[in-house]
């Protein structure tokens, strides 16, 4: 038996965990094998970040080859070919005027990045002021400071201090009230971007770096955006000077039925920030894209002095690199975005067969991503879901909670016959819960 007490596990209860271990030891395509040798059905994508189904052969193999040939290649004031391979391959998959990706390597780092590029940006074009961050509620944006502190999850922010100053938040656009069982983009809520002006008017544009929301809001359990929500938010942004930034962290790369959801939605932000699918969740890796013109605005420096002060010991490593290029030919020859956008509407009518399903208040769907919102346990936020979690584990899948909130995203590579076996574990789950 593993001992298990020198490692502290991340966002895990862990005596929980520890006292009666939920133990992974192999994958494949959409399945997980446990350590009692269970076949667990992935309905999760690992971590939003197994789009294309796991132990890719041909990921494999690209990660081997490079290790063998170039495992380390530093990244300041060197580089090496795959890093400038990759970026060019991104570029043309996203759909704007993008034309610069600058490497990191996870979500968060892809937020901290994003944030220090657009209040650098200001202060190169001449308007310094310009440095105050709006995020909205129950925003999720990773776990460093900038990303909590524009992040709107409160228990991911309370036990950490002041955060960053200068920060406000947008209202979230969940309503059960209004919004309840919606299929993909509910009517009503729009008008809540209009809370930006009110901003605006309290601080001046003047002094505003940057707004930062994601499309559809993950981990806080699927928000999908209302219709015109996020159109009005670009209009505001454009209006006053703002740089708009979409968190594409869990909706790049197929997730929503497109390459990301800046084109599935078709509102073009500044700066997009990526990760999870970018390597297929082999290596760490993330990237953060600029529009035309910011990378330019920091061009003017002495042409020996570095112009971004930022980076980090793993930007653009070459196994990573090779594990996103490996990805993105899957993605390519497999056509696996049409194919999640073709199977979206099957798996919208999958998860809303959960309504009127016992403790069911809310199914929300968009692309392969659902949440499934249950009653909470007077007194007791947070337990139904967790239970819900350990059943479908018990019964053979993996699903994903948050609060109340079951949040799926299986891998895009998902067959008809899986997503009626997620529904029908689900349903009878729920209906023996109490």
């Amino acid at each position: 038996m593993t001992n298990m007490d020198a490692y502290w596990m991340p966002f895990t209860a862990n005596r929980q965990f520890k006292a009666n271990p939920r133990m992974l030891v192999a994958a494949k395509d959409m399945h997980f094998t446990t350590d009692d040798n269970r076949s667990i059905l992935d309905g999760t994508a690992g971590l939003w970040c197994v789009n294309a189904g796991h132990a890719r052969e041909t990921i494999a193999e690209a990660v081997k080859q490079q290790v063998l040939r170039l495992d380390y290649s530093p990244a300041f004031q060197m580089g090496h070919p795959g890093a400038f391979q990759l970026a060019e391959r991104l570029v043309k998959m996203i759909p704007g005027n993008f034309d610069r990706v600058f490497f990191t390597n996870s979500g968060s780092e892809s937020v901290e990045t994003a944030l220090k590029i657009a209040i650098a940006y200001h202060r190169v074009k001449g308007e310094g002021t310009r440095q105050r961050l709006i995020g909205r509620e129950r925003g999720y944006h990773g776990v460093g400071f900038g990303g909590i502190s524009v992040g709107g999850i409160g228990t991911n922010r309370k036990f950490f201090g002041s955060l960053l100053t200068g920060v406000d938040h947008l209202p979230h656009t969940h309503s059960l009230e209004h919004n309840a069982f919606s299929r993909k983009q509910p009517e009503w809520g729009a008008h809540l971007a209009d809370e930006l002006e009110r901003i605006v008017a309290l601080h001046d544009a003047s002094n505003i770096a940057a707004v930062i929301v994601e499309p559809v809001a993950g981990s806080t359990g699927v928000l999908i955006p209302p219709k015109g929500y996020l159109e009005r938010l670009r209009t505001i942004c454009d209006k006053y000077g703002i740089l708009l930034i979409f968190d594409e962290v869990i909706t790049g790369f197929g997730r929503v039925g497109s390459s990301f959801a800046t084109e599935y939605f078709g509102v073009v932000p500044d700066i997009v920030t990526a990760a999870k699918g970018i390597t297929n969740g082999t290596v760490p890796m993330g990237a953060v894209f600029v529009k035309e013109g910011i990378y330019d605005a920091f061009m003017n420096a002495p042409e020996n002095a570095i112009e971004l002060f930022h980076g980090y010991t793993y930007s653009g490593h070459p196994v990573a690199c090779a594990a996103a290029l490996a990805t993105l030919d899957i993605y390519e020859e497999e056509r696996l975005f049409e194919r999640a956008d073709k199977l979206a509407d099957y798996w919208e009518n999958a998860v809303h067969s959960l309504k009127g399903v016992r403790h069911v208040i809310d199914v929300r769907n968009l692309g392969l991503v659902a949440g499934i919102e249950l009653e909470s346990i007077a007194g007791k936020p947070g337990k139904r879901a967790f239970d819900c979690f350990l059943q479908c584990y018990e019964k053979g899948l993996l699903i994903r909670t948050t609060g109340d909130i079951i949040a799926l995203s299986p891998p895009l590579i998902i067959e008809k016959e899986h997503i009626d076996r997620i529904v029908e574990i689900l349903t009878g789950v729920l209906q023996e819960m109490e």
